[in-house]
């Protein structure tokens, strides 16, 4: 049985509802922003859940009304530009919990509360079912923290086509719950205090399918997408190495959190 981590004060909960695995974000005032530590406890949580024979599915969510902004910019804006090795282990961090996430053999639901938004987004798209609602604000704004999309748009690309992937990753803008639903971004949109309650019906449901075909279908899905996925990570490592090293985004960042939008 997988112990779960319910204290008020963690940034990451996970706990056991039945025979569903619940795991939340839970720093509200930062709009569930997260950095590569609360990644590694995720990973830990995801991985935990998907080999627990009492796990049937997993519920991802956000606390405070929002699901993830993405990077706490406050630890990126201070790399220094000749440590490329940071710049890769924090690539390292996002695929960790990307790839727990995608290999996990469980069906995955994310309920989308509020903001999903840069890695937030990337990650929401890597759940098996994501319900919304017209409220929901969600978006690749990477470029205008002077971050490259480079993991963004392989996450983006298979539901989006290169046309929208390319707006969405080179303008940063943000999409509403409605437009979220009608791109495939989300797969079902409810009124806002309805959202939890429904992902967990929905996964509640997916438990309660036939197991091995569950499992197999998901990894076949995962097989089909594994080598783009597989270089994007590479190749991110190798750019963000490259731009790291200008310190154009440490700028950008430093921008951002003094409050300058573009």
């Amino acid at each position: 049985m997988t112990v779960g981590n319910t204290a008020p004060e963690a940034l990451v909960q996970c706990e056991m509802d039945g025979r569903i695995g619940v795991i939340r974000l839970n720093r509200p005032k930062k709009l569930n922003a997260w950095d590569m530590s609360m990644r590694a406890e995720l990973t830990r949580h995801i991985t935990d859940l998907a080999t627990d024979d009492a796990c049937g599915a997993i519920v991802l969510a956000g606390a405070g009304g929002n699901f993830c902004a993405g990077q706490d910019l406050n630890e990126t804006a201070g790399f220094a530009p000749e440590d490329g090795e940071s710049a890769e282990a924090w690539i390292a961090s996002f695929d960790s919990v990307y790839a727990a996430t995608r290999n996990s053999p469980k069906p995955v639901v994310a309920a989308v509360e509020g903001v999903a938004a840069g890695s937030g987004f990337q990650w929401v798209l890597l759940a098996d079912i994501r319900v919304g609602h017209a409220a929901t604000r969600m978006g690749q704004p990477e470029v205008l923290s002077g971050i490259p999309s480079i993991t963004g748009v392989w996450a983006m690309w298979s539901v989006l086509g290169r046309a929208k992937a390319t707006e969405f990753a080179l303008t940063g803008r943000l999409v509403d719950g409605q437009e979220a639903h009608r791109l495939g971004l989300l797969t079902r949109v409810v009124e806002q205090d309805q959202v939890f309650e429904t992902a967990m019906a929905e996964a509640k449901r997916l438990a309660g399918l036939p197991a091995v075909a569950v499992r197999t279908t998901k990894d076949w899905i995962r097989r089909l997408e594994q080598p783009a996925y597989e270089e994007a990570v590479a190749w991110a490592k190798a750019v963000h190495r490259e731009s790291n090293a200008t310190g154009e985004p440490q700028q950008e960042m430093r921008r951002f959190l003094a409050g300058a939008r573009r």
